[in-house]
């Protein structure tokens, strides 16, 4: 199956508006800094075990973990938030699948640290019908591995681009999770792990329903 998400994404990055030469250089850097980091290598891996969490969803209703899988597996999506243009398409992907990861007896849920008033906003924007939660303060994402901080170097650069991370965040820590996504089981071992520091590759739909079809195979058992 073709890679639909990376050519959706691919196309976006060939319309959208060039930068200055001299914030494209800071961000290219700040990049490869993260990259280097290892923070990709440190995140929660397949086999492993998932934390509980419950968090508020878009309309501040407490949404947990271990309820969501009492009823099948759980895909769990962290995206940076409603400003970011990849985790859109990526969150517009997901909804197109939603009714074969339904079929297939899992579930969807999408992790940002937005305020519960921007996760409404991108719940509303991108037309999901799956649960947007909000992680105030990265605290789950936290316990994946996936949470950076923005380099205070960087942080007028995201401001002018209208990313101003305090007001969608509701803090000042200008912390962000690198984009990840895992597949979990009825026990909460992790089924599937995927991760990247840079914010332009994301898991494909088709990897999502290839690993529940899987899962469905042996009895929707982990």
């Amino acid at each position: 199956m073709e890679p639909e998400l990376r050519t959706q994404i691919e196309e976006l990055e060939r319309s959208l508006p060039p930068l200055p030469p001299e914030q494209s250089q800071q961000l290219e850097e700040a990049a490869r800094q993260l990259a280097l980091s290892g923070i990709a290598e440190r995140v929660l891996k397949a086999g492993g075990q998932a934390p509980d969490f419950t968090l508020p969803n878009a309309v501040g209703r407490p949404t947990n973990l271990e309820h969501a899988l009492a009823r099948g597996p759980v895909l769990v999506t962290f995206y940076r938030g409603i400003w970011c243009p990849y985790c859109s398409l990526q969150l517009r992907a997901y909804q197109k699948i939603l009714p074969e990861i339904m079929r297939l007896g899992g579930s969807l849920i999408a992790i940002s640290p937005q305020s519960p008033d921007k996760s409404q906003a991108t719940l509303l924007k991108n037309f999901l019908m799956y649960e947007v939660l909000s992680d105030q303060g990265n605290q789950v994402a936290r316990q994946f591995g996936l949470v950076y901080q923005v380099p205070e170097a960087l942080r007028p650069i995201y401001t002018s681009l209208g990313t101003d991370l305090p007001a969608y965040n509701g803090d000042d820590s200008w912390e962000l999770p690198i984009p990840g996504t895992f597949l979990i089981g009825r026990d909460r071992r992790i089924l599937l792990s995927y991760a990247d520091s840079d914010p332009r590759n994301r898991l494909e739909p088709s990897a999502i329903v290839e690993a529940l079809e899987v899962v469905a195979e042996h009895g929707g058992k982990s």
